[in-house]
């Protein structure tokens, strides 16, 4: 049985808490380090500090899911756990910030998830370090893969863009609904129907992409009827400059944030 403790239960951590559960993990092998921790699932073991941890409790993964701007301090403690491989969840904290913690021999897994992660639907792109063995880069990959698909890098430098692209990628979702919705509106729909238009159209859509296998592109292609309605506004989007320069450039820029955050 892998022995768990989580570090943080907030949205991120408690979605990964029940897709634990979900999945069959014992809950006797959980405990929840979590000062303000609300309902959680029966059986499971909450503490308010590291020190009120049972001494006797050895975890085979620490999961680190506190605010990054906290994680300095909320880390340190469990620096004890030496044979456990550390799974951190923090957007911007790397390798050698953890590194510096818990030591150069300590095993690190850094971890971009996305809120999909809520309904199971996630993505979560990792990095090791060179102490993750074999061992424990599948126990990451089990708990990991409780919320979704789960993918593997040597990189770490590509985590910037990882995190731009799909780290932030659910509000440029969420962006997109909103702005045709809006459109809907100014096309004259009255705007509780112009919303529910533009959430199914959405998700739907995204469920589609999920389950085909033509590429995206090859969908677009196949939604496009020649000198049709959706070739009118599909002229309008990928004009100069359009919906591909804009994003490129929103990328761009949230890559160089990650970075500057990293620093």
């Amino acid at each position: 049985m892998t022995r768990v403790l989580l570090v943080g239960c907030g949205k991120m951590g408690s979605a990964l808490l029940a897709g634990w559960l979900d999945r069959g993990l014992d809950p006797a092998g959980v405990v929840v380090v979590e000062p303000q921790a609300g309902a959680l699932p029966s059986g499971v073991l909450v503490v308010a500090a590291a020190d009120a941890v049972p001494q006797a409790f050895r975890p085979d993964v620490v999961v680190l899911a506190t605010k990054p701007q906290v994680m300095a301090t909320a880390a340190a403690p469990y620096a004890r756990y030496r044979d456990a491989v550390f799974l951190s969840i923090a957007a911007g904290k790397t390798l050698a910030f953890f590194e510096a913690i818990f030591g150069a021999d300590a095993a690190i897994v850094r971890a971009m998830p996305n809120t999909p992660a809520a309904v199971r639907r996630g993505v979560t792109v990792c990095v090791p370090n060179a102490r993750v063995d074999t061992a424990r880069r599948a126990a990451c990959q089990i708990l990991l893969e409780a919320v979704g698909e789960v993918a593997w890098i040597a990189d770490e430098g590509a985590m910037d863009a990882v995190t731009a692209v799909s780290g932030s990628g659910p509000a440029y979702v969420f962006l997109l609904a909103e702005t045709l919705a809006a459109a809907g509106v100014a096309a004259g729909l009255p705007e509780e129907l112009a919303m529910r238009l533009a959430r199914a159209t959405v998700a739907g859509s995204g469920e589609l992409l999920h389950q085909a296998s033509e590429s995206a592109a090859q969908l677009r292609i196949n939604v496009t009827s020649p000198g049709g309605t959706t070739a009118a506004a599909l002229a309008v989007l990928m004009a100069e400059p359009g919906l591909g320069t804009l994003m490129g450039a929103a990328i761009a820029a949230a890559t160089r944030r990650s970075r500057e955050l990293a620093s």
